[in-house]
């Protein structure tokens, strides 16, 4: 990613090694804070809080947390409990289990004094492999781009994209994002619909910071203009990012995800879904078989903005964070091994 010029990762070691640090995602567009996360209970709360969000950087905040776990107690006990909590801070997205278990998995046979190290050191190999996962899925997303945009060569190719699956929400690149950025940097002409993205309105406040900071050209568009920019000829495919894909397809996602699928279904526009195998849950057989997170009505009866969030509703409100897509309604699964039919 590019930021205020210079090429950045969205998550680094801290200077001493002993700490990660992360974008405070809530300040943005407006300004940019960098925190400085000094203990697992600190990782928790910003994958919790949302300071940090999107499946590959949760797991990789996780991956960080579980290590100044170990540099703090080495113990069997303090791992297991550090791993209890961080995992608890985000149900549904399931990198953030896949990358504490692979920290576990490295520092469980190890002596204890050998254990904050070892942990420091896969969680560097994690972020280092999302951006080459990511990468991957780039390259393989630029091929299908230029084939979508040889259809219609006098135009240009005209993406619609839901909540936030950029650098922002992995380490670099972003998975929906990756081909939107190697299409525009290879001359492809490539125009972004940019869901708001409701409750939370990532899609207006991130995805839009960040095509703007690459140069993409891009609109943002309210929720549910969707469906009808597909059904006027205007939007040439769909591509999301994912929490989880479960073992027969099904796609958990932001909610919208699954209103935006059933209009790409219905317009014959493709629908496509961006995910590195970190992201692919074989141990659950169905997207009913997800626990759903349920976030505070706040998001909701409050709409935050430059300078700070005004109430927008006197009513209560319900929040669940995330729907399921039934793999019926995917036209093909983006990967770092290639567009696929199946995960």
């Amino acid at each position: 990613m590019k930021l205020e010029g210079t090429h950045q990762r969205s998550i680094r070691r801290a200077a001493d090694g002993r700490g990660a640090c992360i974008l405070d995602q809530r300040e943005l567009p407006w300004k940019i804070v960098w925190v400085e996360l000094r203990s697992m209970a600190e990782a928790e709360r910003a994958i919790r809080e949302m300071w940090t969000r999107g499946a590959p950087l949760i797991g990789a905040t996780a991956a960080y947390g579980l290590a100044m776990a170990m540099a703090e107690d080495g113990s069997d006990a303090a791992l297991d409990a550090a791993h209890a909590t961080l995992l608890a801070a985000r149900p549904t997205a399931v990198n953030l289990r896949w990358a504490l278990d692979k920290v576990a998995e490295a520092v469980r046979p190890l002596p204890q004094a050998e254990r904050a190290a070892a942990a420091f050191a896969r969680a560097d190999a994690i972020c280092d492999e999302d951006v080459e996962l990511n990468r991957a899925i780039g390259e393989h997303g630029l091929a299908l781009f230029r084939t979508l945009h040889a259809k219609h060569p006098d135009r240009p190719l005209n993406i619609l994209t839901h909540c936030n699956a950029g650098w922002l929400a992995t380490v670099d690149y972003g998975t929906a994002t990756a081909p939107i950025y190697l299409a525009h940097d290879a001359g492809i002409p490539v125009h972004v619909w940019v869901d708001e993205t409701r409750p939370r309105n990532q899609g207006a406040l991130l995805t839009a910071f960040e095509l703007a900071g690459h140069g993409v050209p891009h609109t943002v568009i309210a929720d549910n203009a969707g469906g009808h920019l597909m059904m006027q000829g205007q939007v040439d495919a769909v591509i999301v990012g994912t929490d989880r894909v479960t073992a027969n397809g099904d796609v958990c996602n932001k909610i919208g995800t699954y209103l935006k699928a059933l209009a790409a279904r219905d317009n014959d526009v493709p629908f496509y879904v961006a995910l590195p195998y970190t992201t692919f849950d074989a141990g659950t057989a169905t997207g009913a078989d997800v626990p759903i997170e349920e976030r505070s009505p706040d998001e909701v009866t409050h709409v935050a903005g430059e300078g700070g969030s005004i109430r927008v509703t006197a009513s209560g409100a319900a929040n669940p964070a995330f729907d399921v897509t039934p793999a019926r309604l995917v036209t093909g699964y983006l990967t770092e091994r290639g567009l696929v039919d199946r995960v």
